[in-house]
């Protein structure tokens, strides 16, 4: 049997190799709540605090009767300390974790996912108790175990590696279908590749002393958890912000307080850092003392992309997704925006040339018209394909990303060439299920619709409204969102459209069509109504 390697192995090693250093620097704040220091945790500390978390669950849940590699989810933000330690102390206690994060808010759905997993168990952010009454099954509150005496006796040994299509995890995906997300099963080969991966994408950049990153999201997403395993495997230390969307002033401290050396975050999130260090000399200064920023999850706007790489920051592109990790990387610093992308080493892809490139190809009108469209293909071969039930007919994992090829295996994305669009922190939205939806509680109402929010905290709502129709456009907007309130209780934050002021009436003929066929297109709103979206989002 092959030998795979698991994110508990790897820690214990590192714990051993750099035992003293942090792996973790947690933010202390006063009684007001500002921010005043960085809390450091060793990798020593760090690894016995998730031992003693594992001998808890191992000895709860084995005496409430659900046995070693049951399915346990976790309902967390993961953000917190004590979440990640959950997160790695359900798989040290010898259990398959099941990730649920805040951004799925709705416990029907929350137990259907875990019904669907043989899930046995659930363990819930304490704030979450209230939601919990009607669970099917046994429910723990993530408390904070640091101060509970515990019988250190039912502390399992590190779990060994299993065989290869074995399960180590189960995470999500970002978008909803039919109502839900799909479980994406994790077996022992997909982890190992992980791992393996993680490694590389990573690796040390300061000649003397210790790197130190930024964490870029919830951990029970894949994005943190693959970023955690690359930071912790070199060695370095990752900071832990109170959010991710953490202001200007945070940034700086985490630069000159917290060593950090390392920014990863996601395009609109950066937005924020550029438009501040363009007034302000010091904290440019700061960026330019950065040894990397790496951005990922959605392409930089231009505006913003050029003027980094003017300014001579580190620049780093990351291309990845929820299925796979990171996928594709570009050069660091390469001197010039939209820098071309190559595949990690030691994957196995393919970029196939896709059939329809006519001008009903959402893509096809905003792209070079000379160039061929090729999506990107993972092959069943490859390390890291996801699990088969994510596979298509022919055993590949086809995702649905466009790409042109611009130098031999140098490829630059061109967006997606489905109805998936990805909001702000590079999260999927469906966005032909809402338009269906729409069409279908709505349909004497409208005569067109289309959903755009490429980028944005949520999905935005454009309609035309049927001739005749005898309510004006406030109530319009109202009775869509009365009307599809309950589809969109189903489903991630990240695309609801809950609010009236994310529907948008224009008059009929206003969106504009593909020449042939005569469909709206998509990025063709986006761009038509930028202004219209900007400062729907300005308070979002």
């Amino acid at each position: 049997m092959a030998l795979y390697k698991t994110h508990l192995q790897a820690l214990y090693e590192c714990s051993a190799t750099y035992s003293s250093l942090p792996i973790l620097k947690l933010p202390v704040y006063d009684a007001e709540g500002e921010l005043r220091t960085w809390q450091p945790i060793s990798y020593q500390q760090f690894t016995s605090d998730v031992e003693y978390f594992a001998a808890h669950l191992a000895c709860k849940l084995s005496a409430d009767g659900i046995p070693p590699r049951s399915v346990i989810g976790l309902w967390s933000n993961g953000m917190s300390y004590v979440d990640i330690l959950y997160i790695y102390a359900i798989a040290w206690a010898d259990y398959i974790p099941q990730f649920f994060s805040l951004r799925m808010p709705n416990p029907d759905v929350i137990y259907e996912l875990l019904e669907n997993a043989h899930g046995r168990a659930i363990i819930y952010e304490p704030e979450l108790a209230s939601m919990l009454s009607t669970c099917p099954c046994p429910a723990y509150s993530a408390a904070d175990l640091r101060g509970v005496d515990i019988d250190s006796s039912f502390l399992p040994p590190v779990p060994p590696p299993r065989d290869a299509d074995d399960i180590a995890m189960i995470f999500h995906t970002s978008g909803s279908t039919s109502g839900r997300p799909k479980l994406l099963p994790c077996n022992y080969k997909w982890l190992d590749a992980m791992v393996r991966k993680s490694a590389k994408v990573s690796p040390p950049l300061r000649q003397t002393g210790q790197d130190v990153t930024v964490a870029m999201g919830s951990m029970c997403h894949i994005g943190q958890t693959f970023m955690f395993l690359a930071s912790f495997q070199n060695g370095a230390c990752t900071i832990q912000p109170k959010a991710v969307t953490f202001p200007t002033d945070e940034l700086a401290h985490m630069i000159t307080h917290g060593g950090l050396n390392r920014l990863n975050e996601f395009p609109a999130f950066f937005a924020v850092h550029f438009r501040a260090a363009k007034l302000n000399p010091k904290l440019l200064g700061l960026l330019q003392s950065l040894d990397e920023i790496l951005y990922s999850g959605q392409p930089m706007p231009r505006e913003d992309e050029e003027w980094a790489y003017a300014q001579d920051l580190k620049m780093r592109n990351l291309f990845g997704s929820t299925e796979c990790g990171a996928m594709l990387l570009s050069v660091r610093g390469g001197g010039q925006a939209n820098p071309a992308l190559r595949p990690i080493e030691g994957t196995s892809y393919a970029f196939v040339p896709i059939e329809d490139q006519s001008d009903d190809s959402e893509e096809s009108a905003y792209s070079n018209a000379n160039a061929r469209m090729l999506e990107l293909v993972i092959l069943a071969d490859s390390v890291d394909c996801p699990h088969v039930s994510m596979r298509a007919a022919d055993g590949h994992f086809h995702t649905g990303d466009l790409f042109v090829e611009v130098a031999p295996g140098a490829y630059i994305s061109r967006g997606r060439g489905d109805d998936w669009i990805k909001s702000e922190n590079a999260l999927r939205c469906d966005t032909r299920a809402i338009e269906d939806n729409v069409r279908q509680t709505c349909g004497e109402l409208i005569v067109e619709c289309i959903v755009v929010g490429n980028g944005r905290p949520s999905p935005a709502l454009f309609v035309e409204a049927a001739p005749g129709l005898a309510m004006d456009d406030a109530r319009l907007r109202r009775e869509i969102i009365r009307r599809t309130r309950h589809f969109h209780s189903r489903r991630y934050l990240h695309e609801r459209i809950t609010n009236a002021k994310m529907v948008v009436v224009v008059p009929r003929g206003t969106l504009p069509r593909t020449a042939t066929k005569g469909n709206v297109r998509r990025r063709a709103v986006e761009e038509m109504f930028k202004a219209e979206l900007d400062a729907m989002f300005a308070s979002a």
